[in-house]
């Protein structure tokens, strides 16, 4: 089970982030379709983010053939659709750093669950204790997200976590529903 934020304005802040960043990246794609449409299909190699921006995912966009959904990127769920954001947040007391990330579903076809999260987390471990179900590591550098249930399309789950330093987490396998 997704454990809850802890008071109704993280909700509503978490809430109001993941829209922000849903209406970023719908406002860039209608941007780029106006623009290929302007410009020819050619423009379609051209590469969406810079390789200097290592925060950014970089798709290709594949052309839609035909009754297919054309809000959708290709035709299946991909790892791509797991979006890992990780931030510093207040040191505890006793002055260790503390880090609060969120795991988003950024998929919004109905169709687009996710599960069996498996995260590239090296030796991951923490001072504030996190629920297992939410986030664990299973063995050296393979952590699971949500005890492996489903993620639904937008939906996000957030801990926060507390050592010396950050660790670098991405995804490296999941399971489409």
């Amino acid at each position: 089970m997704i454990r809850a934020l802890g008071s109704v304005d993280e909700k509503r802040l978490s809430m109001t982030f993941v829209a922000m960043l849903l209406a970023l990246v719908l406002l860039f794609f209608v941007v780029e379709s106006i623009q290929e449409e302007a410009v020819g299909h050619s423009s379609i190699k051209r590469m969406v983010f810079s390789k200097k921006n290592s925060s950014a995912v970089a798709r290709k966009l594949l052309q839609s053939s035909g009754g297919g959904d054309a809000n959708r990127i290709g035709t299946a769920c991909t790892k791509d659709d797991i979006v890992i954001l990780q931030g510093s947040t207040a040191p505890l007391p006793n002055g260790i750093p503390s880090y609060s990330v969120e795991i988003v579903n950024v998929c919004a076809d109905l169709g687009c669950s996710i599960s069996n999260i498996h995260v590239s987390c090296g030796w991951f471990s923490s001072v504030r204790l996190i629920n297992p179900t939410v986030f664990r590591r299973l063995h050296y550098d393979d952590c699971l997200v949500n005890d492996g249930e489903a993620l639904g399309p937008e939906q996000c789950l957030s801990f926060e976590y507390s050592n010396s330093f950050s660790y670098p987490l991405s995804v490296t396998s999941v399971t489409c529903c």
